[in-house]
């Protein structure tokens, strides 16, 4: 017979259950501490704004007639297995963007997934990536996005169900999909290989991509860059693996001219499964950039 007894029991473990939940997914911030001594360069912060493709994630939102689709708005629909998500606004709009966030909201956000107001960040937002750049870097990437016209385009929520449990169980997920170990060179390696190593592998967030998934979600680090399924679940992404051997480019320099040119100048496959966008963004690094990336894959 079920006594009271057990169900105060139950009741007990249930609470103690959801108290060990909350407690172990609870966002985990970078203190203020964590802002280092640093002369914010906005020119760098463009290029690496160019090199995660910002833009393409955080594109004017489509419903809103008169917004500059050159500028980081945000709110046009993001397809994901979960459902639809609509990036916000990067420019530096008091209400509606970034104008009010501090350094280290700003990074809390980009490098840890949580948001200004502590909740945690889907990461279709690419976190897991940028949280191997130095926090120099990132502060670079805020001043350039503080140097834009403001705009505003208010936040659209997420149609993803029971997106306030996700968000909060994504703490958990944290412990194992988000490490937190920063990009180092390889000292074996040339400066080149190693500048294209970082933009790779920090704001190019390549593996997001190009490396598959475990089965809990978290990037399968023993086959890096050796491509999977699609993230928005249909189709696949390549392997960057072998890219000369398996005769898709002559060299690196035909490499650096497929990130340039694209399938204008007849590289097949460069604006396939959101490539397309992907390249136009590289286009705009330094040519010593493009060498870099194209030298280390």
């Amino acid at each position: 017979i079920f006594s009271k007894r057990n169900f105060k029991g139950l009741a007990l473990l249930a609470a103690l259950g959801l108290l060990a939940f909350w407690l172990a997914s609870a966002p985990r911030l970078s203190p203020a501490s964590a802002i280092p001594a640093h002369t914010a360069n906005a020119a760098n912060g463009q290029l690496l704004y160019n090199a995660g493709g910002c833009k393409s994630c955080h594109k004017a939102n489509p419903g809103v007639a008169g917004l500059d689709q050159n500028l980081p708005s945000g709110g046009a629909p993001f397809k994901t297995p979960l459902g639809i998500l609509y990036p916000p606004n990067l420019t530096p709009d008091v209400e509606t963007g970034i104008g009010a966030w501090s350094d280290i909201e700003f990074v809390n956000a980009v490098q840890r997934g949580i948001s200004k107001d502590s909740q945690h960040l889907i990461p279709a937002f690419p976190y897991t990536s940028y949280a191997k750049m130095p926090v120099a870097d990132v502060l670079d990437i805020r001043a350039y996005l503080m140097s834009l016209p403001p705009v505003a385009s208010p936040r659209r929520d997420a149609g993803i169900p029971l997106a306030f449990i996700l968000r909060r169980g994504l703490g958990l997920w944290k412990w194992i999909g988000l490490d937190t170990t920063a990009w180092t060179p390889d000292t074996t390696q040339s400066e080149r290989w190693n500048r294209g190593s970082y933009l790779v592998n920090g704001p190019g967030h390549c593996g997001e991509c190009h490396t598959p998934r475990n089965l809990f979600m978290a990037s399968d680090t023993s086959r890096f860059l050796m491509g999977g399924p699609h993230p928005e679940g249909v189709g696949k992404v390549p392997s960057l693996h072998k890219l000369i051997e398996s005769k898709r480019y002559k060299d690196a320099a035909d490499l650096v001219l497929a990130f340039q040119n694209g399938e204008s100048f007849g590289y097949e496959h460069m604006s396939a499964g959101g490539m397309g966008q992907v390249q136009s963004n590289l286009a705009k690094l330094p040519q010593a950039d493009l060498e870099a990336i194209a030298d280390y894959l």
